[in-house]
């Protein structure tokens, strides 16, 4: 009996060994396309934005706006390169801003107003000042205009554009900020994954709106060196899923191997380690198919093929070797336990290691009920 469970302790390594070259070969290919791709992406539809509040200068002082009223519209649509989805989107954005000449006598101010990306594409772009449009000096970096204040005069600067960008838009109040007054942010999504960079402004108050939600910043006084910073919600990625669940193959084969055994001796079924290296190709398969699979199709639609190939080569193998019901109630409702739920997990971030626990204590439960009152002398060590 030694030499059987020998056997198949090195069928198990040996799998084991394929994992990880499989698991770092797909790994190796996600990383060597990832920044080539991702240019691409940045080329054919733009990066991140990061847009700063204008300013005005009259050469000597520089003056931030005296109100403040921004309304943006994001609408996120994933794009798949090679391995790897990405989190494009587009901003509608809308401002009127405020300023105030509040020296004794006129001067003459300039806004400038930086363009959130560089090599960005605005669509829509439109300035206007008092409700009369302007055309303003362009640069690649940022757009400026001229205009004249009497003393104690106000001047309503109003900018709208639509544009495209990539995984991030942020809104900066400046490098050096001493105060913002009467300021309103508006940010509306068609997405509810919402997350929020770390150290950046929270909203100040959430509505739920349609698919999305409706997110303001309403400040009376705000002093503030941070910016307010949302992050898109990420699809999963084929790439590095598909190497996350090879890595972990073998906790699931080890789970599988272990209940077959169990299994096998309460039914009176021998099989052979012969037996145990095919149902390991079995497991193998479902890896190898989905790395490549999900180069072409949705990862959800790789994983439910690879699956279904998976189970339908051990389950027709076994039937032929210890007949159909052990083979699709033991055998194959055990590899769809420890092979398809456990990897399906790794759908779900932050509960992999939970699921798997608790797949290992019920585990433990079951085999332990089932073999309370199994003769191991007379059956797997006879």
């Amino acid at each position: 009996m030694f030499r059987h469970i020998a056997a198949i302790a090195a069928i198990f390594a040996g799998t084991c060994v394929g994992w990880l070259i499989l698991g770092s070969t797909v790994q190796a290919r996600t990383e060597e396309s990832t920044g080539r791709m991702r240019d691409k992406v940045v080329g054919l539809w733009g990066g991140p934005h990061a847009q700063y509040a204008p300013v005005a200068t009259d050469g000597e002082r520089i003056s931030q706006p005296h109100t403040s009223d921004v309304n943006v519209v994001l609408h996120l649509e994933y794009r798949r390169k090679g391995l790897l989805w990405y989190s494009t989107y587009t901003s509608d954005f809308q401002a009127a801003y405020d300023f105030r000449n509040e020296e004794d006598g006129a001067r003459a101010m300039v806004f400038t107003w930086p363009f959130p990306a560089s090599g960005a594409i605005y669509d829509g772009l439109q300035f206007t000042v008092d409700g009369n449009p302007i055309t303003p000096q362009l640069t690649k970096d940022s757009a400026s205009l001229k205009v004249n204040l009497a003393s104690k005069q106000s001047t309503r600067l109003e900018v709208r554009y639509r544009s495209q960008g990539l995984e991030s838009w942020r809104y900066r109040f400046g490098e050096q900020i001493s105060s913002l007054p009467n300021f309103h942010m508006r940010i509306k999504t068609d997405f509810k994954d919402v997350d929020f960079e770390d150290n950046s402004l929270s909203p100040t108050s959430r509505t739920a709106s349609g698919d999305g939600w409706q997110l303001d910043w309403t400040y009376q006084n705000l002093f503030a060196g941070r910016e307010i910073a949302l992050i898109m919600p990420q699809r999963a990625q084929p790439g590095p899923l598909a190497s996350q669940i090879s890595f972990f193959a073998p906790v699931s084969l080890l789970f599988y191997f272990f209940v077959m055994l169990m299994l096998s001796s309460m039914r009176g079924i021998k099989l052979h380690p012969a037996h145990y290296f095919f149902l390991a190709c079995s497991f193998f398969a479902f890896h190898l198919l989905m790395s490549y699979l999900a180069d072409h199709v949705d990862i959800y639609v790789a994983f439910a093929i690879s699956s279904a190939v998976s189970v339908f080569l051990a389950v027709t193998y076994l039937r032929l070797i210890a007949g159909t019901k052990f083979a699709v109630r033991d055998a194959g409702l055990a590899q769809f336990v420890y092979l398809v739920l456990f990897s399906f997990a790794f759908f779900f971030q932050g509960f992999t290691g939970l699921a798997v626990t608790l797949g290992a204590i019920v585990t433990l439960f079951v085999t332990m009920q089932l073999t309370a009152r199994v003769q191991w002398n007379e059956s797997l060590f006879e």
